[in-house]
């Protein structure tokens, strides 16, 4: 089918393009929607400046943008592009380091190295590829958990603002499933602007500047942050990624993909952005029968969710002010409630090997403890502790 794809992508242009175009631009809505806060909490939680994050946030969602956009017009596939959600929970749970911002920046430019090396190198690529997936989906599970309880505290903490929150989203859940957190995420604005509104002079500052970081390594940071981010993203995002599009009929050029990713993230590291890679929940409503019945034209509901990614980013600043202005538990329960599906597919990945499962439950439990030795993070030492176990039980 894939030969079939590739024989007749030149036609896809005529005709008939309503579908895929309405498809891919859903797909950005949603993605961006569901989970902007939580990447700009993370930029935050790192050390990033309210200036500083909104400027991660224009670049991830440009350079994730325009990557889709010229590889699926290149290949004629509906490859989407979007930015690591893991990643960006991974953030959060680690926190800032010694140097701040900087080295955070620092970390992320060396796992877009990474990510180049996993396409240019393949034996590399293929060696993660074998981080046995119930490992892989017990480590994020682990830096999920903590977020994925935020609902409930804050609904403990701030009842009168987190419980219609939790409300809406839940009906939406029952009655519109793909627009269930977009609108947890609107109703937390009204809620915000209604109780807090943005000081006068924050209106000045709205437009997105791009804001230059120059990235400072630490070994703490590189070992604690960026191989696990690098990690979380391959096993995560890529993968998943591969396997929608290949589930969908189409085989993608896996090491081109990695290598595009990889540049791209680069650029976006020194801007405060971190890791782009394949979308993986998105990505089926433009590799699927949704986008549009002939498979050959589906490339273009790729191409224009990236054209509506790079439209959003132009929001960077407004949605920094948002979050500026925003009782930090309300966003936690909104990324934690876009979370929650995440969380249920990572714990049931990690548990549905019998003979996995308490390599898995170390490496949970590990990573969820958000404890540090050396300086290094829990994601880093649940994945070492359940490789140990896994190792002794398969032995």
């Amino acid at each position: 089918m894939s030969e079939t794809i590739r024989r007749g992508g030149a036609e896809a242009a005529g005709g008939g393009m309503i579908q895929p175009l309405s498809a891919g631009t859903l797909a950005a809505v949603v993605g961006f929607a569901s989970t902007f806060a939580l990447v700009l909490q993370a930029f935050v939680a790192v050390g990033a400046t309210p200036a500083q994050a909104a400027s991660g946030l224009l670049a991830v969602c440009v350079t994730k943008g325009l990557l889709a956009m010229g590889i699926s017009w290149r290949t004629r596939l509906p490859i989407s592009i979007a930015w690591s959600t893991p990643g960006a929970a991974l953030l959060i749970a680690t926190g800032a380091y010694p140097g701040g911002f900087p080295v955070a920046v620092g970390a992320f430019l060396v796992a877009s190295g990474l990510v180049i090396l996993a396409g240019v190198i393949r034996p590399f690529g293929q060696a993660v590829a074998r981080i046995p997936m119930p490992l892989a989906a017990a480590m994020l599970a682990g830096i999920l958990l903590d977020l994925c309880l935020a609902p409930a505290r804050a609904v403990a903490v701030e009842p009168a603002l987190a419980l219609p929150i939790v409300v809406v989203w839940a009906l939406a859940l029952r009655f519109a499933r793909p627009y269930a957190t977009p609108l947890a995420v609107l109703v937390t604005a009204v809620l915000v602007f209604a109780a807090t509104p943005l000081p006068d002079a924050s209106w000045a500052t709205l437009a997105p500047r791009p804001v230059f970081v120059a990235p400072a390594f630490s070994l703490d940071a590189l070992v604690g942050l960026a191989v696990p981010l690098f990690l979380v993203t391959m096993a995560s995002q890529n993968v998943p990624g591969l396997a929608v599009l290949r589930a969908n009929g189409y085989t993608p050029p896996v090491g081109p993909i990695f290598v595009g990713t990889g540049v791209a993230s680069a650029v976006a590291s020194v801007f405060g952005g971190h890791l782009v890679n394949l979308a993986a929940i998105t990505a089926a409503l433009c590799a699927g029968p949704e986008a549009h019945a002939d498979p050959r034209k589906r490339w273009v509901a790729a191409a224009a969710a990236g054209a509506t990614y790079v439209l959003l980013g132009l929001s960077a600043g407004v949605a920094a002010a948002f979050i500026a202005a925003s009782p930090p538990i309300l966003i936690q329960a909104v990324a934690g409630l876009a979370l929650l599906t995440s969380f249920a597919g990572a714990i049931q990945a990690a548990l549905a090997d019998e003979k996995a499962r308490m390599a898995a439950l170390v490496c949970f439990v590990t990573s969820a403890s958000g404890v540090a030795f050396f300086g290094i993070g829990a994601a880093f030492w649940g994945l070492l502790a359940g490789g140990v176990m896994w190792g002794l039980t398969r032995r």
